[in-house]
């Protein structure tokens, strides 16, 4: 590292700059731990303090997480440039799969690249290999869940993807100089109530909490979703690769002062918590960087004062299939219809749970029971007061799911997607465009067809839309959210 480079993270690290967080670790030898940039312990001297751009690289370099700043807490990167988001894609991928035991080579299968070629991008993006980002990722995870939980050590271990105590033992105390039962009684006395687990998830400031929450409400299917006193809470249903079938319940809150989201999990749902999280992300679109997207989107204020507000996030999703069936059943009808609809359809064909929660009851129907009705799917549906057109095509999404034809989780590309959609009947641009900003996380998207954007840049033609959307590349799907947030 040059020595004006190192000047501008130390000045950085020394103003606690939110911006950088996530972005940038600093490894102190004078202590042996590695920070975020906004840690409040004491400043160190600059010739103590050595920078990276991950977490695995400064604890590959010796050095141990830092129990005040917490690095498992610090938000995540969501880069479009080839290389950067191979990477961060593929990290993406392994942070929500740490807690299984799939082989790189998998990985970057689903990645649709060679497992070669995404060991280069994991060493140009983070100077690290994806085996040892994967095994940092799991340290931090247990970290967190011990310092927040009262779970079991061997809990701790199993939920974090470790698949035995004696490895998770030996592994902790190689990389932290500390064995995990130390951590936890210098851990805070606050821990999660009896059945749930409560973690956090930082994410950078500004973040506009009530905006979002405004989004889900207006959009939450009854049963299954509700948006009260300040939080999102949803029912969850997993199918493991073992074939059991997991469900439980989630809630998702605030903490401002801590530029964070807490996650409170159903202590049933932990075999699979790192999907959850890894959900939850994507759902409040926690690796946004507020600052870069404003930075492209400003000029949208020049066309009408406060047409772009900044900390504005692009609602994702947390079951894509049930996004996608929404988004078909909300085509040209109002939200509240489509709400409707989606609430009957989950009432005749849902799951009943229970969940001690008023209002959560039911989990959405899955690819497979929605095929697994006999008859024509218009039999089913049309009573629910659903057209056979868009019956039949939420029928063959659910085939093209089950059959691996469609794909929308994070690794994918999505234009390639995009265009596998629009084959299916019933899918046209909006349609594949609206699955492609929520389900898959793009941050392209634009919906130039659609009334509420039209209404925002009146008296434009969609041409004209489109063309004058050009400069807000790469992040028109948040320059669509303003559109909407604006009316």
């Amino acid at each position: 590292m040059l020595e004006n480079e190192r000047q501008i993270w130390y000045a950085a690290f020394k103003a606690r700059d939110t911006r950088f967080d996530g972005r940038l670790f600093v490894g102190v030898s004078s202590t042996g731990i590695y920070c975020r940039p906004v840690c409040g312990a004491k400043m160190p001297k600059i010739e103590n303090c050595t920078f990276y751009t991950s977490a695995a690289e400064a604890e590959q370099a010796g050095f141990r997480p830092c129990l005040i700043c917490r690095p498992e807490l610090a938000p995540g990167n969501a880069p479009v440039d080839a290389t950067s988001s191979l990477a961060h894609r593929g990290a993406r991928l392994l942070e929500e799969l740490c807690g299984n035991e799939q082989s790189i080579k998998e990985v970057a299968c689903r990645l649709g690249c060679t497992d070669r070629h995404l060991r280069r991008a994991f060493a140009s993006e983070y100077s690290v290999s994806p085996v040892q980002y994967l095994q940092t990722c799991r340290l931090l995870l247990a970290k967190n869940l011990l310092t927040d939980t009262k779970l079991s050590v061997i809990e701790v271990a199993m939920a974090a993807g470790f698949g035995s105590l004696r490895r998770f033992n030996d592994l902790f105390k190689k990389q932290y100089h500390l064995v995990p039962t130390a951590l936890r009684r210098q851990a805070a006395a606050t821990k999660s109530v009896e059945g749930n687990v409560t973690l956090t998830l930082g994410y950078r400031p500004p973040y506009r909490w009530q905006q979002i929450l405004d989004f889900l409400k207006l959009r939450a299917i009854p049963g299954v979703e509700a948006v009260r006193d300040g939080e999102y809470l949803r029912t969850v249903h997993f199918e493991t690769s073992e074939r059991q079938h997991i469900y439980g319940w989630i809630r998702v809150g605030q903490r401002l002062q801590k530029n964070a989201l807490t996650v409170t999990v159903d202590i049933a749902l932990l075999p699979v918590l790192t999907q959850i999280l890894a959900r939850v992300r994507h759902l409040f679109d926690l690796y946004c960087d507020p600052d870069a997207v404003y930075e492209t989107l400003a000029s949208m204020n020049d066309i009408q004062p406060g047409l772009c507000v900044l900390g504005t996030r692009v609602p994702g999703s947390f079951d894509p299939f049930e996004m996608a069936v929404r988004a078909v059943l909300g085509q040209q009808i109002t939200v509240k219809g489509a709400r409707t609809l989606a609430a009957r359809l989950v009432e005749t064909y849902g799951v009943p749970i229970q969940t001690g929660i008023e209002g959560l009851t039911h989990v959405f129907p899955s690819p497979a029971e929605i095929l697994a009705l006999d008859g024509p799917i218009g039999n089913h549906l049309g009573p629910l007061g659903i057209t056979g057109s868009r019956a039949n095509t939420i029928f063959e999404l659910a085939r093209a799911l089950m059959q691996k034809d469609l794909d929308f989780s994070f690794g994918v590309q999505p234009e390639a997607e995009m265009q596998k959609l629009m084959a299916v009947p019933g899918i046209g641009p909006w349609t594949a465009q609206y699955i492609a900003m929520r389900a898959m996380g793009w941050p392209d998207a634009f919906l130039h067809t659609d009334y509420g954007v039209k209404k925002a840049l009146e008296p434009r033609t969609p041409k004209e839309i489109l063309d004058l959307a050009e400069a807000w590349r790469p992040w028109r799907s948040y320059a669509t959210v303003n559109l909407w947030n604006y009316l």
